[in-house]
């Protein structure tokens, strides 16, 4: 019965808090290259990066994924 279960890294963490942490370790630029996406290179701000990776499912694995690099 001793059985391991995964853990999600990502549980209980919000998008906001993702981009939020990732915008202030890497910086606009850094993630525009790293992700490239518009909200990103051309005039970027948490909110029009919040809309557009809530329709956009490819784009929110992408910035995912990179949160979960930046652990």
């Amino acid at each position: 019965m001793n059985e391991k279960r995964f853990i999600d890294p990502l549980q209980g963490i919000t998008l906001e808090h993702m981009l939020t942490q990732l915008v202030a370790r890497y910086g606009w630029v850094e993630m525009g290259r790293v992700v490239d996406i518009r909200c990103f290179n051309d005039n970027p701000s948490i909110k029009s990066s919040l809309t557009f990776l809530r329709r956009t499912p490819w784009a929110r694995e992408k910035v995912e994924e990179l949160y979960r690099r930046s652990l």
